[in-house]
């Protein structure tokens, strides 16, 4: 290993010391549209979860998947596939809605159009599941608690709800956003300092719908064998004296193997959103046919080949495999 490599390595380590030492300094963090939220961990807010060995809710989960079809350096043509699974005991029902959409500018441009049309198709499917669902039951969202206006969850879906009587929680894959007061992950460090095997810290933020945030943010660790531990965000309307009673639930749904920890409804959701190569290939095809009756084709594909080149030198030669928002 050359002196080049060797040194970089050990830049590596000290950026990385630094970091878990001191955590970030002020200012340095990147600018998202939710904003950074940071807390001095207090162990107090960390309570024990039950397990629960039997559960007679329906635990219902939405999530939706882009891929892109054709791409430019000022457009794209996107399927979003939108599926639902509902979850009692080990019986599991789903089902999915696919669209197709062109978004004008640039890669920051689009990546926002997509996001806000993913948000609007899974509150559409939700709020398509409430007639099924009782005050027993669940409405697992993936994401954040934002609702209403661009980029949001449709607060509809959050009235219909709440005048309902049914447990709606959105549950992150990774919350970025989520700081300790030294900067550090607070996720990560919450883990650290928590000592029952299943437990929620609550809350770290509570709801502020003038900020569009309606919910308390919490973190939460749903299974003893696994590492892992989520945000969730719990709906301002629901009760807040027992959030042990109202989580502990979820226990039932988090320990498949194949997601040990996340709740399998949402994971399921996610999966089931995945669109087959095979269609994706059969989608792209009708677009082409579309474009090329409407003179089109030629012109974008000349724009297509104008923003692939860097694609090909790294082994990505179609479309279908790039650009994932």
């Amino acid at each position: 290993m050359n002196k080049e490599i060797l040194s970089d390595f050990h830049k590596i380590r000290t950026i990385l010391r630094d970091y878990v030492e001191n955590g970030t300094v002020a200012g340095s963090r990147e600018v998202r549209d939710e904003p950074q939220i940071s807390i001095r961990p207090n162990t107090s807010n960390i309570t024990p979860l039950k397990k629960i060995r039997h559960c007679n809710a329906h635990f219902f989960a939405v999530d939706c998947s882009t891929r892109t079809l054709k791409r430019a350096n000022n457009w794209g043509i996107y399927i979003f596939r939108v599926s639902y699974v509902t979850v009692k005991k080990r019986n599991i029902d789903w089902g999915f809605k696919e669209r197709v959409q062109a978004a004008k500018g640039d890669s920051h441009v689009r990546r926002k159009i997509l996001q806000e049309t993913r948000l609007q198709l899974e509150s559409e499917m939700a709020l398509t599941l409430l007639p099924k669902a009782t005050e027993n039951d669940y409405i697992l969202l993936d994401g954040a608690s934002y609702f209403g206006g661009k980029r949001k969850f449709n607060s509809l879906l959050y009235e219909k709800c709440e005048q309902e009587g049914i447990k709606l929680l959105s549950i992150s894959k990774q919350s970025p956003i989520l700081h300790d007061n030294a900067g550090r992950d607070l996720i990560a460090t919450t883990c650290m300092l928590a000592s029952h095997r299943r437990w929620v810290y609550y809350p770290v933020k509570k709801a502020n719908i003038h900020e569009h945030l309606y919910g308390d943010i919490s973190i939460i660790k749903l299974c003893a064998d696994s590492p892992r531990a989520f945000r969730c965000d719990i709906m301002s309307y629901l009760p807040s004296h027992d959030i042990s009673s109202l989580l502990s639930p979820l226990s039932t749904i988090s320990e498949d193997p194949r997601c040990i920890g996340y709740p399998i409804a949402l994971w399921l959701a996610h999966d089931f959103s995945n669109v087959s190569k095979v269609k994706l290939f059969q989608y792209r095809k009708q677009v082409e046919k579309e474009l090329e009756d409407a003179g089109l084709l030629e012109v974008l594909r000349q724009e297509e080949l104008a923003c692939n080149f860097a694609d090909e030198l790294h082994g990505i030669r179609d479309s279908l495999n790039s650009e994932w928002i």
